[in-house]
């Protein structure tokens, strides 16, 4: 009979773990505790702050682009401060509508702008042979001209909409003028139509 070996056993070795609280480091009562690092976004107004919102606002820069900035208010907080206060609010229409002729003044300098072309040029005479027209990048500019007329149109509709006024405004109110002959007539009429059994 062949001699046999016990085989090692598959289970590992139990290991001794010491307790995370001996490992870590003693706390004393008077140990100095770093401050905590603020969270969020500033939310206390600033003349600072509201004088470089109004700035960018006036180049056609709009608010909630500014407010994506790290230093700068979320946009919500910035409604907050005009419903507030009623100086920031006018300071900040006002610089609204400068960035809104900005816009307007861009949408022109786009449209005014030299298309890119492609030249085909005679390798030997240096002649320029033909010219053609990029038309993506009039697409593009195209585009960037409709976005900026649109958003003027739906930001300030009474300069640079295009909808027809029937109804009257503050510097032409709308005159309505009733003439009572008129509605005698009407009245003449019905009565009329009653004695006769009519319908009226």
């Amino acid at each position: 009979m062949p001699e046999t070996t016990a085989k090692p056993s598959k289970r590992p070795e139990t290991l001794e773990i010491e307790p995370v609280e001996a490992s870590l480091p003693a706390v004393t009562q008077n140990a100095p505790v770093a401050p905590k690092k603020k969270l969020g976004r500033p939310s206390k107004y600033s003349p600072e702050l509201a004088a470089e919102i109004a700035q960018r606002l006036s180049t056609g820069e709009p608010l909630r682009k500014i407010c994506r900035d790290e230093h700068m208010p979320h946009w919500t907080v910035m409604y907050d401060w005009l419903a507030k206060d009623k100086d920031l609010s006018l300071q900040v229409a006002r610089a609204r509508e400068a960035g809104y002729e900005a816009l307007a003044e861009e949408a022109l300098e786009i449209a005014d702008e030299r298309p890119e072309v492609n030249e085909l040029i005679d390798k030997k005479t240096g002649e320029v042979l033909s010219i053609d027209l990029s038309s993506a990048y009039i697409s593009w500019q195209k585009n960037r001209i409709e976005t900026r007329l649109k958003l003027l149109a739906c930001w300030s509709p009474a300069k640079y909409g295009n909808r027809t006024v029937v109804a009257g405004d503050d510097k032409n109110p709308l005159v309505v003028e009733a003439s009572f002959d008129v509605f005698g007539e009407v009245l003449k009429h019905l009565s009329m139509a009653k004695l006769d059994g009519q319908p009226s």
